[in-house]
């Protein structure tokens, strides 16, 4: 006899009354597992929904234009009489199997509480791995809430991308995040909201700008509640969007702060609320957090990129102490909202990790626009007084000691490896907080992992998401290596500028041979009909094998324009085969392919005598 199965919309996170764009089936169509029957569409994203058995489609119960929810009957199938034999027959020899190996495996004096947390993990795994593999309990002696196979510390991008992947791989994953909803800080207060507000402040520098081409508008009234409303609206349409695919893969999230307790255990705090996860292996993707300096006031007036991002009180003065890509992204939103800004910077140099020729273009715009930019000034002392924060400085060009409404301290991160007990599992962390890993992202403990921010250098989100893969593919038994040859730098400041590979300056430094290609927007078509002639392209090549080493941009959308030049070095790329690639016209991308040309002598746009490039 024939069984008929339905399928039905699965878990689907926290959406309802999803919109059917696309059906896949009609009746009499044979299926295999797994094959695509419908795709929904929300408001965050379109997915996919696969019948998890074969058959033939008997009937088709919804359309196009349909709108669907968990548990919605998408259609009938009669079932695959051979997929059922074999499947029910490969059920009864690995439950045979599993019986044999219990009897003869199965330690007499087993605890109750050990077979009861493993029931409960197979469970909550479903199809996924079991964390019932005996946990080693190590030193540590007390209560076990749960059981996991793997643990992921930090749900930011690393850390849910870590969390993903091993789901995906069939592993019982747990993930652990202290804020009240997935994307850790670089979702909740830093990369995500904070390109938010520098999209509001582009926009408004760009109406401003137009005047100059004949269109005014009028002055910007900013309503700043609106505004951090609509920035906390992108931030949650982000989050909300993991949590769902947190619940489709059936990864168990807790919230709280984690620390270990022993190699095998983490114990978690939420306000107050405890509970111990035992795990067999763990990834530890606890991010950092704002550095500050010692000694400034405990005044709300003190800002870090945290706390500046919530727009509370805005000043009429605002001084940021850090010149670098943090301080200057958020030196750009203040100055576009009206604020007087002022940045000071202890080295001589705004971006110190960044070639000074890409720089240029940003200090020559911004100098203008701020109150003032000091280089190679510190910081001597912040008071608090009642109408302000009165800051002294000390350097070359240091000013007198001036009054301002608000401080934002952005002199980097620090990373959080002291503050998650990791001496407790025996893993090695740095007086900085940085932990060392192989290119396998292993610690020093081999069942513990770490990635993103807590392993240094470059502390960026992409580098985090890369790491989390090869960590979690480690994890499920994967040949996997993090073998990057280069990771791009943005600053989403106005110009933009972005990098990546080998710097001009770092190359000299060096003692490297190397050649660069440059080509200035000045003579790009599309740069001069959005207004913008300041920017630049330059490639960093090789002078021996005449391979591209590195680049950089500076310009609107550099950011976007950096990923070829990090492909083609990637690649192992000449120069001559950028050049060679036709990029549409007129686009800021045929600046890259002008760059080439630039060094190679064959650029037609302009002129550039012989020995010149």
């Amino acid at each position: 006899m024939t069984d008929v199965i339905e399928v039905k919309v699965p878990d689907i996170g926290d959406f309802d009354a999803v919109d059917v764009i696309e059906v896949h089936i009609s009746p009499g169509d044979t299926l295999e597992a797994e094959d695509s029957v419908i795709t929904l569409e929300s408001d965050k994203a379109a997915m996919d929904v696969p019948t998890t058995q074969a058959g033939k489609v008997v009937e088709v119960l919804v359309a196009e234009g349909d709108k669907v929810s968990e548990g919605t009957v998408i259609a009938r199938l009669e079932a695959d009489a051979k997929a059922d034999t074999a499947a029910d027959t490969a059920g009864d020899e690995s439950d045979a199997a599993a019986a044999d190996a219990a009897d003869d495996e199965q330690p007499a004096a087993e605890s109750s509480s050990e077979s009861s947390a493993e029931s409960s993990a197979d469970k909550k795994a479903g199809s996924k791995s079991s964390a019932a593999a005996a946990i080693p309990a190590g030193s540590y002696s007390g209560k076990v809430d749960q059981e996991t196979g793997l643990l992921v510390l930090g749900a930011g991008p690393g850390g849910y991308t870590a969390a993903f992947r091993a789901a995906d791989l069939g592993m019982d994953v747990t993930l652990v995040e202290r804020w009240p909803s997935l994307g850790g800080v670089c979702l909740n207060v830093g990369c995500i909201p904070s390109k938010a507000l520098l999209h509001a402040a582009k926009v408004i520098d760009e109406a401003h700008e137009m005047a100059e081409f004949g269109v005014s508008f009028g002055a910007p009234k900013i309503d700043t509640n609106k505004l951090r409303d609509w920035k906390q609206s992108v931030v949650e349409r982000l989050t909300g969007g993991l949590s769902g695919l947190a619940k489709q893969r059936k990864v168990n999230v807790v919230q709280g702060t984690g620390r270990f307790v022993s190699p095998h255990h983490v114990e978690i705090d939420n306000d107050g609320a405890t509970q111990v996860i035992a795990f067999q292996q763990c990834i530890i993707a606890a991010g950092s957090e704002p550095a500050m300096i010692p000694g400034l006031p405990g005044d709300s007036r003190v800002m870090d990129s945290t706390s500046a991002l919530e727009l509370q009180d805005m000043p009429e003065r605002l001084l940021v102490i850090g010149g670098g890509i943090i301080g200057l992204e958020m030196a750009t939103v203040y100055e576009a909202l009206g604020v007087k800004v002022s940045v000071v910077e202890l080295t001589k140099t705004l971006v110190p990790d960044c070639d000074p020729d890409l720089v240029r273009p940003l200090e020559k715009r911004i100098k203008g626009r701020y109150e003032a930019i000091m280089k190679g000034v510190g910081v001597t002392a912040v008071e608090a007084e009642a109408d302000g924060l009165r800051v002294s400085f000390e350097g070359k060009d240091a000013p007198e000691p001036q009054l301002y409404d608000k401080v934002l301290v952005a002199v980097g991160r620090s990373a959080n490896g002291g503050k998650i007990g990791a001496d407790k599992a025996g893993v090695d962390v740095s007086d900085r907080g940085i932990i060392s890993v192989d290119n396998q992202m292993r610690t020093n403990v081999g069942h513990i992992f770490a990635i993103g921010d807590i392993v240094g250098q470059p502390m960026l989100a992409h580098k985090a998401v890369h790491e989390g893969k090869v960590a979690a593919e480690v994890a499920a038994g994967e040949k996997s290596y993090f073998d990057a040859r280069v990771i791009p730098g943005v600053a989403y400041t106005d110009p933009e500028i972005a990098w990546v590979g080998v710097t001009e300056t770092q190359a000299k430094a060096d003692g490297r041979a190397i050649e660069t290609g440059k080509f200035p927007w000045a003579a790009s078509g599309r740069s001069l009909s959005v207004g913008r002639d300041e920017g630049m392209t330059k490639l960093i090549i090789d002078k021996e094998t005449h391979k591209v080493v590195g680049g950089g941009i500076v310009g609107p959308n550099a950011g976007e324009l950096i990923a070829e030049v990090g492909l083609a070095i990637e690649m192992g790329c000449d120069a001559s085969d950028i050049g060679l690639t036709i990029h549409a016209h007129p686009t800021l991308s045929e600046t890259v392919g002008m760059a080439a040309e630039a060094w190679e002598g064959t650029l037609t746009d302009l002129y550039i005598p012989k020995g010149k490039k």
